[in-house]
């Protein structure tokens, strides 16, 4: 009986695990957390800059490449964005849907 129980427990963790796991079209609980943390920095990053009206940028980080969408005032203020999202500890791409007003 014991057993059966032990390995009741032991197939209920290993699936509790699989749940957990990421595939190229799902974040890993760990994954999640991560880009959410590089959203932050990034944002964080516009907020800090004055060339970068953070409000007008959206941020949207997936398994380390983010991208960036909204509204710049100018060129120069787009091309910020980018070079401070670049910056950014564990961003592995970034991709610009800016558009200039």
């Amino acid at each position: 009986m014991q057993r059966i129980i032990a390995s009741t427990l032991l197939a209920a963790a290993l699936c509790a695990l699989a749940a957990c796991s990421g595939t190229p079209t799902h974040e890993s609980t760990g994954e999640y957390i991560d880009d959410s943390v590089i959203t932050t920095r990034v944002k964080t990053a516009f907020v800090q800059d004055k060339a970068v009206d953070a409000l007008d940028i959206k941020v949207v980080t997936f398994k380390g490449a983010v991208q960036l969408s909204g509204f710049a005032n100018n060129r120069q203020e787009m091309e910020r964005a980018v070079q401070l999202a670049r910056s950014v500890k564990g961003v592995t791409s970034v991709k610009n849907d800016i558009r200039v007003k």
